[in-house]
Order: structure tokens, then sequence, then C-alpha cells
């Protein structure tokens, strides 16, 4: 089920807290541009002040170093009148010159006014100093103090009068700070009320929901399958979550109901098979009865031979010998082990069969390391292989068939080797026998039963070796073609 992309958790979530991350964002920003801009307004109030005191501090600097020049006449108090006089120039020329009906705005028009007038008299005094015209610059200093006076008036007026309107505008000033700091407060209050409600919507809108879920869990967990279905329309993860703890109740209730349908199909399907079971009973029994018993047979075959050997028929008596040996090793329970000293003389007594039956056309040879020969090994597991080895092997070709067997102790193991001359493997057919998957009408796979065979085939020989040794890789088959024989190989551990 596919989950849409914008009802997920993640995304409200994200949306929730970038909202309230965004509000209080803006309500800081806001708070911090109103206190900016009362703190910027209150350092703009008594600035006009602090001018005014510095026009006032460069006039009286200016007065007096012309004051001291005119006494001394020295160097220095000139070069100090002149940069006191380009100061307070500097400064004059920032008031307000433009004719207006606001009284502060003409006082500062009349102060602009008088001291150019000023500055031109000092520069008339010292340059009548300079000259040695005592009359001239005795008039226009004096003339030149009375506009001092009347400068300095002036400024200390003005001042005065900016100060008192300073005043009450920073009270207005501070009037607003203190509402805005209520307003800020106010805002915050909100905005966290805003920010808890969001917060309480989305929670409740995931945890309910869980709450109903667990509350049916705890029912169904308890062995009620007849619980309502569970109904969210959130369109996100705990949706998905529902809707397949709902299938999984619908799922569990139909299995319940299919297991009890099969339960009792089941039972039926018992009663039948114990009457079926019980006619069976009786056929068994009656083919018990027909068939010959083993030990009869083995006693039956020890007696021709017994009276073959007093008769003299040597070869008769070898023979019935043999095929004494042959069925009762073939009897053999496969739960029962058997050693590969017994496995090589159930092949010799196959092969002698076989000789015997078809007039010697089996060439067979063996080389065995006889320390081996105790080692404990499952039973049947060589004679089937020869018995292959036979029938498709070297029973259709022209020439002389042989077979080898050799058992060769190695370091970590025993080498098993059975090898032919016969028409060998087509490719890949090899590999299909090791893993079970190759069927030659059931012949080379599971050696069906026929005339000439015992039943148990290559597969049975692989299966029981892999069981018997907990292992795989025990067995292993090869043929370079067609015509180019076959090699069976059975790695037993030591």
């Amino acid at each position: 089920m596919k989950l849409k992309k914008k009802g997920s958790i993640r995304r409200k979530l994200i949306i929730v807290f970038t909202l309230s991350y965004c509000i209080v964002l803006f309500a800081n920003l806001f708070l911090y541009n109103n206190i900016n801009r009362s703190i910027g307004t209150i350092d703009q109030v008594f600035k006009s002040n602090a001018e005014l005191n510095d026009l006032l501090e460069a006039l009286t600097a200016v007065h007096g170093y012309v004051y001291e020049y005119l006494n001394t006449k020295s160097s220095e108090s000139l070069e100090s009148y002149y940069r006191s006089e380009q100061e307070y120039h500097a400064l004059v020329e920032g008031l307000e010159g433009e004719t207006t009906d606001n009284d502060m705005l003409l006082m500062q028009k009349n102060i602009k006014n008088m001291s150019q007038t000023y500055l031109v008299l000092l520069d008339a005094t010292v340059d009548a100093k300079r000259g040695r015209n005592l009359e001239k610059y005795n008039n226009s200093y004096e003339e030149a103090s009375n506009i001092y006076d009347y400068i300095s008036t002036y400024i200390n007026s003005l001042n005065n009068e900016k100060f008192q309107y300073n005043s009450e505008k920073y009270g207005l000033l501070l009037l607003s700070l203190r509402y805005l700091e209520v307003i800020s407060t106010s805002f915050l209050i909100v905005i966290t009320l805003v920010n808890i409600v969001l917060i309480i919507i989305l929670t409740r809108s995931i945890t309910d929901p869980l709450m109903k879920l667990t509350q049916t869990a705890y029912e169904v967990a308890g062995g009620n399958f007849q619980v309502d279905l569970v109904h969210v329309n959130s369109s996100d993860e705990v949706e998905i979550v529902t809707r397949a703890f709902n299938n999984m109740i619908v799922s569990i209730h139909q299995y319940i109901i299919k297991t009890k349908e099969s339960m009792e199909l089941e039972s039926k399907m018992m009663e039948r098979e114990l009457m079926m079971t019980n006619h069976l009973k009786d056929a068994q029994l009656k083919n018990l009865q027909a068939q010959i018993n083993p030990h009869f047979l083995f006693n039956t075959l020890n007696a021709g031979a017994q009276l073959a050997m007093l008769e003299g028929a040597d070869k008769t008596c070898l023979f019935i010998e043999n095929m004494a040996n042959f069925f009762r090793s073939n009897m053999k329970s496969f739960d029962r082990d058997s050693t590969i000293g017994d496995e090589v003389r159930l092949v010799d007594s196959y092969i002698y069969i076989l000789n015997v039956r078809f007039s010697g056309g089996i060439n067979f040879a063996r080389e065995i390391d006889e320390s081996v020969l105790e080692v404990k090994v499952p039973s049947l597991i060589l004679q089937p292989i020869v018995e292959n080895a036979v029938n498709y092997g070297i029973r259709d070709i022209e020439y002389s068939g042989e077979i080898r067997l050799c058992v060769e102790q190695r370091e970590n193991h025993i080498d098993i080797i059975i090898r032919d001359n016969g028409v060998g493997l087509k490719q890949g057919v090899s590999e299909q026998i090791m893993n079970g998957t190759f069927d030659r009408n059931r012949e080379a796979q599971d050696a069906a039963v026929t005339k000439d065979s015992n039943g148990i085939g290559l597969n049975n020989v692989i299966q029981r070796l892999q069981l018997y040794y907990n292992q795989e890789g025990l067995f292993h088959i090869e043929s370079q073609g067609r015509y180019q024989g076959t090699t069976v190989t059975i790695h037993i551990p030591k």
C-alpha cells in the first residue's frame, strides 16, 4: 500500500514545527525591530542638545583663542584660532537656515546668521592685529564680542527649549516602550497557546487511532476474533498500519474457518482410511502366506550347494553359493551398517553370477587396499553402481566390456572408484545425476526395478551417503563423452 506523501506523519510534524518556528521567528523579529526603533528614537531625542553644547563649546574656544592671540600675538594661538574657527564653521553649517514659523528653527537661523557675521568680524580683527591697526581691531573685537554674547544667549535659550521638548518626547517614548512590552508579552503568550493547541491536535490525531488499535489488538490477543474493525481516516502511516491490522484479523478469521473445515474433512478421510486399512490387512495376511520365506530360500540354496558338492559339480556348487550370498546381502536392512570388505564380496558374487549367465562376457578387475576392508560404510552402495555400469554402460557395446574396482586410502578419506569402458554419458548428464534431476525413463536416476535389477538406484546411494556422513560431495560421476566410459568415485571420510 502506497502512502500518500501529503498526509504522512513526518510531513505533519514538519509542517507544525516549521509553522511554530516561523511564528516565533516573526514575533522575535517584530519585537527586535520595534525595540531598535524605540532605542534609535531615544538616542535622537537628546542628540540635538548634545549638538548645541558642542556648538557652544566651539564658539567659546574660537573667542578664547582670538582673545589669546590679541594679547600674546603668538603663532600657536593663531593656529588654534584657525582650527577652532573651521570646527565652529562646520557646526554652524549644520544649523537650519530656512525661514520658518517654528520658534526653535527660527532661533537656529538667527544663530547661523549671527555666527557668520561673528566669524567675519573675527577675521577682520585678526587681520587688523596682524597689520598693527590698533583702532580697527579694537572696534572689530568689541563688535564681535557683543555678537558672541548674543550667540551664546541664543544657544543657551535654544538648548533649554530643546531640552524641555525632548524631555516631553522622552516621556512619551518610555510610555510607548511599556506598551510595547505589554503587547510583546501578550503576543508571546498567544503564540505559545497556539503552538500548544497545534501540538495537542497533532498528537491526538496520531495517538487516538493508536489507542483504538491497541485496544482491539488486546482483544485479538485474548482470542476474540469477532471484534469490529478499526476505522481511521488520517491518510498517514497510522491508517496504513490500521488497514494492515484489519486485513490480518480478516485473514486469521478466514484461516480459522478453513482450518476447521480442513480438520472436519481430514477426520472424515481418516475414518475412510481406517476402513480401507482393515481391508488391506486381510489382503496383506493372505499375500504373506503366499510368499516364500527368505530363510527357507537360503537354506534351499545351501542344500543345493551341498548336493552339488557331493556329486562333484564344483562349478554348480560355486554358482549356488554366490547366489545365496547375493540374495542374503540384498535382503539386508538399510539400517544395518556394512563394511568395505562386505561390499566388495557382494560385487564379486554379482559379477560371478552375471558371467555365468552371460558366459563370461564381463571383464572385471579390482585393486583393493586390504587395510581398509573393515571400515564401516552404509550397506549396498557398490553393487547398485556396478549394476548400473553393466546395464547402461557395457551391456550393448560391440567390443569387450571392462569394469575396474579400486579402493585407495588417502590422507583424510578413502576413495572407492568404479570405472567402465562403456557408452559413457552425454555432456551435463553427470551433473544431473549427482543433483538428482536426471531422468532417463527413471533408469539412471532411480534404477527402476527390472529383471536384472535389485531396485536400488544411484540417487538412493547418493542420498544414503549424505545422510550417513551428514555431508555432501561424497559421490562424483564423470565421463568424457560417448563411448569414453564412465567413472564413479565415492569419498569415504575417515
